[in-house]
């Protein structure tokens, strides 16, 4: 007997998550049409929904009709009930941290931001500069707080194995500091960490339809060089948390000094401190800025725009770096799109000759030429977007996909 209801709450569970996901994906839809999307019979899809819109997860909405016409029955949708659960993202770079507060719906309700610099972390404890700023939102949005199910991080750096702990990051004084593990136990909530570069990937299949299901490379270029991969849609990286470290492959044997304290990456080369360390001629040793700002890094590409040929010789250079570094990569992955994304996109075109003349000297990139190489300005958007959809999958495979404990005692008896 035990076997089989064991047997009967994983089919349930598992048909659970695939409605969640097909509405995840695809937005409101009407039970017919989610019936279709997941190849489960009518008869369990009202079962599902019914138990779904009494545990208050989904709501109904009645659709508009496109034609004006007023007779008939209206289709009826559903959606993600918005109030049903809350989760917050932080995002951490550099130069900025931003904390947002996302509906079950995916909706953005509020955010916080603050400039990060070299000495934050120094002078206040990350998990403490984490959870002030969590409670400033929460005060803003009181009825979040009996509704927050997990907070979520974005980081750059590298993660530890489990996923649990930062081992390195550019962002001074952070790594090595359970943060995470010390704001879950204050909380007594779940809290994820999640490199970017996995999130730039897992962004950009959701903001654009037609790379939902392609092997896309999405590369960051601005304060650090970093990279996500998908192959037919599917995340690719070590492990479920991990991501490539694309900006430090080696570019230069004993090459110019990278922020992370090893030289020859492909990021002391082409991240925004490179290009400025080039600009003016500093020693490739010279230790690297702790951060650039926004408007100096601006200026650079004004001037290599204008014909300066200090600041054209350093976006040469970064072009270089970043073609070299995309050839080795299309030796073992064939991507059909790359993406190029954060401020360093805006260059593209100055790095672009550069960028297409590395890939030439490849084997791969001779023969079947380089892939489309697209700009895409707005790093925050598919970090954003990814650390939002990875979340809310959580929220609904983990949280709402398995019966609620006092159903399962009742199907037990």
């Amino acid at each position: 007997m035990t076997r089989t209801v064991s047997d009967s709450d994983s089919v349930r569970r598992q048909n659970r998550g695939l409605v969640l996901s097909a509405l995840r994906m695809q937005g409101a839809q009407s039970r017919t049409a989610l019936a279709s999307l997941t190849g489960l019979s009518h008869a369990s899809m009202t079962a599902i929904m019914s138990d779904l819109l009494s545990q208050g997860l989904v709501a109904e909405l009645i659709a508009d009709r496109p034609d004006g016409r007023a007779r008939g029955r209206p289709a009826t949708f559903v959606n993600f009930a918005r109030n049903a659960a809350h989760a917050a993202l932080f995002e951490l770079d550099v130069n900025r941290a931003r904390l947002s507060l996302i509906d079950y719906g995916g909706v953005l309700v509020d955010r916080i931001e603050t400039d990060l610099t070299p000495t934050t972390f120094a002078g206040i404890a990350p998990c403490r500069f984490l959870s002030d700023r969590l409670d400033a939102l929460l005060a803003r949005t009181p009825a979040a707080q009996k509704t927050l199910r997990r907070v979520a991080i974005s980081v750059q750096g590298i993660l530890e194995r489990d996923g649990r702990g930062l081992r390195w990051s550019p962002i001074q004084h952070l790594a090595g500091a359970p943060f995470a593990t010390e704001l879950s136990e204050a909380r007594g909530l779940p809290v994820t960490l999640h490199k970017r570069g996995r999130l730039l990937a897992e962004g950009a299949r959701w903001l654009d339809p037609a790379l939902h299901e392609a092997s896309v490379a999405t590369v960051f270029v601005g304060s650090t060089v970093a990279m996500g991969v998908t192959f037919r849609g599917q995340i690719m990286g070590r492990g479920d948390e991990g991501a490539t470290e694309f900006g430090h492959m080696n570019h230069v044997p004993n090459g110019a000094l990278c922020r992370c304290g090893m030289r020859g990456c492909i990021e002391a080369y082409a991240a925004d401190y490179a290009v400025l360390r080039n600009a003016y001629s500093v020693p490739e040793t010279a230790p690297p800025a702790p951060a650039v700002p926004a408007q100096q890094y601006e200026m650079l590409m004004q001037r290599a725009e204008s014909g300066d040929r200090s600041a054209t010789h350093a976006f040469n250079l970064a072009g270089r770096a970043i073609g070299f570094g995309l050839s080795r990569l299309l030796a073992i992955y064939d991507p059909s799109h790359i993406l190029i994304v954060g401020p360093g996109a805006r260059a593209l075109e100055l790095m672009r000759p550069e960028i297409d003349q590395a890939i030439k000297t490849s084997l791969v990139g001779s023969i079947n030429g380089a892939p489309n190489i697209i700009a895409h300005r707005d790093e925050t958007e598919p970090i954003f977007k990814g650390l939002l959809m990875k979340t809310l999958n959580d929220i609904d495979q983990v949280d709402f996909a398995p019966l609620p404990s006092t159903e399962r005692a009742g199907t037990a008896g």
